[in-house]
Formats: structure tokens, sequence, C-alpha cells
């Protein structure tokens, strides 16, 4: 768009050139912020023209409901012409939102993905490095832009260059890194990866305060006040939490921890224990998770 506008001001030059003598009337002085917007180029789209689009599948916006993903984006400011990492991005629910929104704007989506060398099993690690290109094959269609690709894990390197970020974000990944013992890196990671003032973004299952906190997340639920010092401890500053995401009637006590609940539905614990006369109805009814919607600031 840039390169567009610059042509379309070396023809007028030369057009005035080629014209009659009669000199024309001076022209107003333009006012500076006018200028300004008038050379910037916009979005081609809106978010909400994004999370509508045929890019996104029937069962990807069936679940918008729960996850709100334009609202979500929003909140956490993420415009067109940002760079954002992605943390862990799974099958690319919020990918599917992200890149072409930040392709529409000429933004950078870094995808973060699981990290193959954290793997130590040969034939695993095949595996997963199978998906991950599976994953970088479906993102082929021009509409996404260019995706660059990093890891996250115990033992990998930097999210992306030192200090590029507009945003980090990540979405119901917490309690994995609670789990595996480096959730302290994830939020070192993030810091270093941001800009001054860049934005950390999170979206976690969030565990009730009454509740006891499981250091190994092992129901998939986490204290709302646990992220924020561990956030805060890496430096960051809280700005805001939103209830955008929020699911009241999810008490998070449930048999086979929050994979009861949709979009998983389990009906049996990972080592196939189930529970007689379990009513899988009664966690359908509920929805999805309550969550936690944070947004904190790397300072200026």
């Amino acid at each position: 768009m840039m390169r567009h506008l610059m042509l379309m001001a070396a023809s007028a030059l030369i057009l005035a050139a080629c014209a009659q003598e009669t000199p024309a009337p001076a022209a107003a002085p333009a006012d500076a912020a006018t200028e300004a917007a008038a050379t910037e180029a916009a979005p081609a789209v809106t978010l909400a023209d994004i999370v509508n689009a045929d890019l996104r599948s029937a069962e990807e916006k069936a679940r918008d409901a729960w996850r709100n993903p334009a609202e979500t984006l929003e909140f956490f400011g993420i415009e067109a012409n940002d760079k954002v990492v992605e943390i862990w991005p799974g099958g690319g629910w919020y990918t599917n939102i992200l890149a072409p929104w930040l392709a529409s704007g000429g933004g950078t989506l870094v995808a973060a993905g699981f990290d193959p060398a954290s793997v130590e099993d040969p034939e695993r690690r095949a595996q997963v490095e199978g998906r991950i290109q599976e994953f970088k094959n479906s993102y082929a269609d021009p509409r996404f832009g260019t995706i660059e690709y990093s890891a996250f894990s115990a033992v990998s390197g930097p999210l992306t260059e030192a200090g590029t970020a507009d945003a980090v974000l990540t979405f119901r990944n917490i309690h994995n890194w609670m789990s595996g013992g480096y959730t302290e890196k994830f939020f070192t990671d993030a810091y270093a990866a941001l800009k001054p003032g860049g934005v950390l973004g999170v979206v976690e299952h969030r565990l009730p305060s009454t509740a006891m906190q499981d250091p190994t997340a092992a129901s998939g639920y986490v204290h709302e006040d646990f992220v924020k010092g561990l956030a805060v401890a890496a430096g960051f500053e809280f700005v805001e939490a939103s209830e955008v995401n929020a699911n009241p009637a999810d008490t998070a006590d449930h048999p086979f921890g929050v994979w009861t609940l949709p979009p998983n539905s389990a009906t049996s614990a990972r080592d196939g224990t189930t529970i007689e006369g379990f009513d899988a109805a009664k966690y359908a009814a509920i929805g999805e998770s309550d969550r936690m919607t944070l947004k904190f600031r790397k300072p200026e």
C-alpha cells in the first residue's frame, strides 16, 4: 500500500510538470495528523471479518461462544500490523484468526510450537516433527501470510529476536508447563521477546481462589493470583483482567479435571479408569471451562 501511494504521488508530480503554465491556486497547508493517516496502510478487513471468514471451519466457529476470539484479541490490543508470538498453537484454532488478521495489515505471526528437541525418544520425536510439518503445510494458503516458526520448551532458545514482539499470547497452556516444571521459563522468555511496552496476553482455565492449587495443575485449573505472581516476578506489570471468557457454571471440580468438559468431554481418566453412573450430559450442559483472561505489559 505504501509503495502504491508513493507511485501515485510521483505520477501527480509528473502531470503537474506537464500542465499549462497557468499557476494553480496555492494549496492550504495539510494537517499533519490527516497527512499521516492518509499514508498509513489500513487493514483490508476487520477482525470480525476474519473471525467469520471461510478460512475457519464450522466446527471452529461453533466454539466462538466460549472462546470469544474477537473480543479477546481486542482486549489484548492486537493490531493488524503487530508482530505477535503465539505459544503452542496446537491445531491452529487461534492461528486461523491471527495469521490472516496480521497478514491483512502487514504484521507478523511467530508460531512457537512444541519443541521436538525436548523429546528424548527418537520415534516420538519423529512423530512430533511430522505433526509440525503438517501444521506448516496447512498454512500454505497466501491468505495466511508468511508465518515464522520457533519453539518453546524447557530447553528451547529465544521465542523470537529479543525485543521485537508487540505481543506474546498463550491460550490454555500454563497448566501444561506447570506439570513439566518450566512455567517460570515461559514468563522469562516472553519478557525477553517483547518490546518495551509490549503485551503478554494469558487465557487459562481458572481455579477458584478457595480451592487448593496443585503445583502440577493435574486438573488443568490454575489460580489467577498464581499467574499474576509469576508474571510480576518476571518483570511484567499487571494491566487488567477481563471476564470475557468467564463461565460461572464451571465449578472446576470435575472427576476428570477440565477435560471432563467440552470440547474433550472425557468419560474416563487418562489411565482408563471410569466412574459407574457417570452422567456425561451434566458436564456437556456446563459448557467449556471458566477462564481467566489477563493482560500484562513489559515496562517502557
